[in-house]
């Protein structure tokens, strides 16, 4: 297969993405803590993700 390498300028580079969740006809289940199988809190992913991932995460904006 061949490698396909496409670069960008900062002039070029997207400001913000598409965020498909804003379409869906359901919200997503939130995510499960695997050892527990309940519900994990946002405290309990901020010890695993940034907060502004979480954030982009949850959100129900379509463009981010």
């Amino acid at each position: 297969m061949e490698e396909v390498k496409i670069l960008l300028s900062e002039r070029e580079t997207p400001d913000y993405w598409y965020n498909i969740q804003a379409d869906l006809p359901n919200p997503l289940k939130p995510p499960i803590n695997p050892k527990t199988g309940e519900v994990i809190s946002i405290e309990e992913l901020k010890k695993i993700f940034p907060e502004e991932l979480l954030k982009q995460e949850i959100t129900q904006e379509r463009y981010i």
